[in-house]
Parts: structure tokens; C-alpha cells; sequence
């Protein structure tokens, strides 16, 4: 049995080697660097002289956009995976429209937005003029280049969350909501007090995925926004790419990657994970 057990070890190992090589390692010494001159001196310098670079302005716009994506997402992906666990006519239609958007690259779907966005000519100030509505310059300013930002993405990444959530709703048992129909709970009480707190483990699920991939955003703002580092990414491509030296870039990648494991611990935490 203990023999069996080490086998089943060692069909694991090169696994951890592959992600140790490739993952753990450039990122330890990613860190590493950040704290190194090109003298190969340990100095904080780097993260110093990241404030001249519009670190705190890249941040904030970092978290904005996340928060903003990950809490339309979620709202948006609810109502989805809820009108998926019905049974009405025309469902298996529905579900492939909703899901479409997943297959689409990151850089369709910018283009697309940015078709529906332009300022002059734009889809979206069309149906203003049809209104009776003055056009709006979307990238005008930070707040409304965000909002665009945070549409784009949500109807590129919402299916993936609905998906997530669906299978957590299938998983929860009929018969509690049967009994709780009993008791007289109505729809929204049933929403409240038993489906969210099944798919707290799922929600966390979708946050973490999807809240990497929001901090990582660079196709979108490169495409919609234009070639400014107006985030976080965007400023560690920009640090890497231009005349900045490539000690900047890894202090401020050390940054993102900070944040991001900050993120991962709290949506852990609330997810209710267990030992």
C-alpha cells in the first residue's frame, strides 16, 4: 500500500518541476531583481522611482476597473446562471447567444467596442442622436474611459462567471428550496438565505479567475484607450518597452504580482475555504 502510495508521488513530481521552472522561479526571481540596481547593489531605488512614472494614478485606475468589472460580472452573471436553471422555450438558444462572447479574442472584442465607442460615427452616440441626445466623447476623460473599459470586458468574461455559478446552482439540492417554499420563503429570500450562501465556494472561484485576469488588463486599454499606462500592466509594459531601465519594470510587475496575492487571500478568506 505504501509502495502504491510513493508511485503515485512520483507521477506528480514533474509536475511541480514544470510549475517550479516556470512559474515559481521567474517570479522569485522577478522579485529578486526588483530589489537590484545594475550594479547588482539591493537598493529600493526602483520602487522609488516608480512615483515619477504615475504608479499611484495606474493603480487606482488598476483597481477601479477591477473592482467595477468583477462586481458587474458577478451581477450580470447571477442573473444569467438564474435564467439558465429554468426550463422555458427557446433556452438552448439563449444559452449559445449568452455564451458567444467567450470564444471571441481580446482583440475582436476591443476592436468591436471600439466600433460601438468612437466619437465620431460611433454606435453607441448614434442611438444618442436617435434620442434626441448630444454625442459623448467616451475617452474624454479617466472615469469615462474606465466605464468603456469595464463594458467591454464584462461582455467578453460574463460567461465564464455564469457558467461557474450554473454549476454551483445545479450542485444545490431541490429539495432545500422545496422546503424553505413550505415555510413561505419567497423567491428573494431563497435567493438570499440559501443560493448565495451555496455558492459562496463558486463565487470565490469565479472572483480569483477572473480577478487575475482584470489585473492583468492590457488588449483593452492598449486598443480602446490608446498606448498610455493608464494601468498597471500597461505601465510595467511600458517601463519594460521604452527607455526605463528593465530593474523599474520587475519592481513594478512585484507590485502587480503583490496586489494580485492580496486579492487571491481576501476572496479566499470570504469564500469560506477550509482546511
Amino acid at each position: 500500500m505504501n509502495r502504491e502510495k510513493y508511485i503515485s508521488y512520483l507521477f506528480v513530481i514533474p509536475a511541480l518541476i514544470y510549475v517550479g521552472i516556470f512559474s515559481f522561479y521567474p517570479t522569485l526571481d522577478a522579485v529578486y531583481l526588483s530589489f537590484r540596481n545594475s550594479h547588482g547593489q539591493f537598493t529600493l531605488d526602483n520602487y522609488l522611482a516608480l512615483t515619477t512614472f504615475g504608479l499611484y494614478h495606474s493603480i487606482l485606475n488598476t483597481i477601479f476597473i477591477t473592482i467595477g468589472a468583477l462586481l458587474l460580472q458577478l451581477f450580470l452573471g447571477l442573473i444569467v446562471a438564474s435564467i439558465l436553471m429554468k426550463e422555458f422555450r427557446g433556452k438552448n438558444i439563449f444559452s449559445t447567444i449568452v455564451i458567444l462572447p467567450i470564444g471571441f479574442a481580446t482583440v475582436v472584442s476591443a476592436v468591436t467596442f471600439s466600433l460601438i465607442f468612437s466619437s465620431i460615427g460611433g454606435y453607441a452616440n448614434s442611438i444618442l442622436l436617435s434620442l434626441g441626445l448630444h454625442p459623448i466623447n467616451w475617452y474624454a476623460n479617466t472615469p469615462s474611459s474606465i466605464i468603456t473599459l469595464i463594458l467591454a470586458d464584462s461582455w467578453k468574461n460574463t460567461p465564464l462567471i455564469s457558467l461557474i455559478l450554473l454549476s454551483g446552482m445545479v450542485s444545490i439540492p431541490p429539495e432545500i428550496y422545496q422546503a424553505a417554499a413550505v415555510d413561505g420563503a419567497g423567491p428573494i429570500r431563497r435567493f438570499f438565505y440559501i443560493t448565495i450562501p451555496n455558492l459562496k465556494s463558486f463565487i470565490a472561484i469565479s472572483l480569483i479567475i477572473r480577478g487575475i485576469s482584470e489585473f492583468n488588463i492590457f488588449a483593452l486599454p492598449l486598443i480602446l484607450v490608446g498606448y498610455r499606462p493608464l494601468f498597471l500592466t500597461t505601465l510595467v509594459y511600458e517601463l519594460y518597452s521604452t527607455t526605463a531601465t528593465y530593474f523599474y519594470s520587475v519592481a513594478a510587475a512585484s507590485i502587480l504580482l503583490a496586489f494580485i496575492t492580496v486579492f487571491i487571500v481576501i476572496i479566499i478568506k470570504l469564500g469560506g475555504y477550509k482546511k
